[in-house]
């Protein structure tokens, strides 16, 4: 495998090759473009038969971002935004409906409805956002606790525990969206990494952004072995996502899109086996408490709609919601009946919930109270 990084640009392609007589014949090609985007953060496109296209964010999530995200060496998948996140890319589309279970090697392993075979328009491409030159390891760890990795020289390698402490740990949380840091654990807490070691002593005053600002001792400058490994135990990898999940599944309602949290997104609806928007028309606080309420998310502080995190897809589910308050679920609510509306994705409604601080901080109560 050979990586080409783009001269004056942040662009990286994989390219798989082998050897065919005297010739390197290179396949499977994947890129990361668009406005705003870096190195481990952008448009996916992809390339064949000679042209680069996009992909369609038809059934995209986390799995599918976590195969681009190890496919670049980005480390892990934050987010998987669709709506042309990163801007709307040109024909060809070349994947639709991709299915990563998240265990493959290159994006092009995964299932999808064939190249250039879509329903699609680049309203709908896809992006990832990935950790980028920081990964937690582990066998059988959540996201968000594990063995600190960074990635230097191609090569991902641990951090040795001289100086570790908290301060360090919240630095890493913070640059992978875990929240924040409950435990720096040392002496390879969660087993020991290989070779190599790259970082030693390292000194965050806890403000830093990625764990590579931090001061250290340079790369490869150490006096360690892996039974110092360092390691972190975010926050984020919270109980009440447990609990989240299996409402969702209950409920059949989901806040999700670019920006959201556990309590604030795009209001989704689970019909007919299938998560669908709702429009914004009479959207409202009554609405939005129905929300709320029905996640555990404590009080309605806003009722945004235009679509406020990012468009979704097909279908709309429903419009002309009615609620007085005082429903246990959106769908006791006066609707207009699934299906029936006269919106686009640009009138997606969300909500803005109180309780993601508040839940927060008990959940991040009751996990200190279980490490300890």
């Amino acid at each position: 495998r050979f990586t080409f990084h783009g001269f004056a640009t942040s662009r990286i392609c994989i390219v798989d090759c082998v050897l065919h007589s005297d010739c390197l014949i290179c396949t499977h090609q994947i890129r990361l473009v668009g406005s705003g985007s870096t190195r481990c953060s952008g448009r996916v496109e992809v390339q064949h038969k000679g042209s680069w296209g996009t992909v369609c964010d038809n059934d995209w999530d986390l799995n599918d971002a976590k195969v681009v995200c190890r496919q670049l060496s980005c480390g892990t998948a934050l987010q998987a935004p669709g709506s042309a996140h990163f801007g709307q890319g040109s024909d060809p589309i070349w994947l639709d409906d991709v299915a990563c279970s998240g265990s493959e090697s290159s994006l092009t392993q995964c299932g999808h409805r064939g190249y250039g075979t879509h329903n699609c328009n680049h309203g709908e491409d896809a992006g990832v956002i990935c950790s980028g030159q920081i990964r937690l390891v582990g066998s059988g760890l959540p996201r968000c606790s594990g063995i600190v990795e960074v990635y230097d020289n191609g090569v991902w390698g641990t951090v040795c525990d001289d100086d570790w402490d908290l301060n360090d740990a919240i630095v890493v949380c913070r640059q992978l969206s875990c929240g924040t840091a409950l435990q720096a654990p040392r002496s390879a807490h969660f087993g020991q990494g290989s070779d190599p070691i790259w970082l030693d002593d390292v000194a965050c005053s806890g403000n830093e952004s990625s764990l590579t600002q931090c001061g250290h001792r340079g790369y490869g400058t150490h006096n360690c072995n892996h039974g110092e490994d360092a390691g972190v135990i975010c926050s984020g990898e919270e109980i009440s996502y447990i609990i989240v999940s299996f409402m969702k599944i209950l409920y059949q309602i989901r806040l999700v899109g670019f920006g959201s949290t556990r309590c604030s997104g795009r209001v989704e609806v689970y019909h007919n086996g299938v998560w669908g928007t709702v429009c914004d028309n009479d959207w409202d606080l009554k609405d939005a408490n129905v929300v709320c309420r029905q996640l555990s998310c404590g009080t309605a502080l806003q009722a945004p709609g235009s679509a406020h995190f990012g468009h979704g897809s097909d279908p709309i589910w429903l419009d002309n919601v009615a609620c007085s308050g005082n429903e246990s679920s959106l769908t006791e609510c006066g609707h207009r009946g699934y299906g029936s509306h006269d919106c686009n994705h640009g009138e997606d409604a969300a909500v803005i919930c109180s309780g993601e601080e508040i839940s927060y901080i008990i959940v991040s109560f009751m996990k200190i109270l279980c490490f300890s």
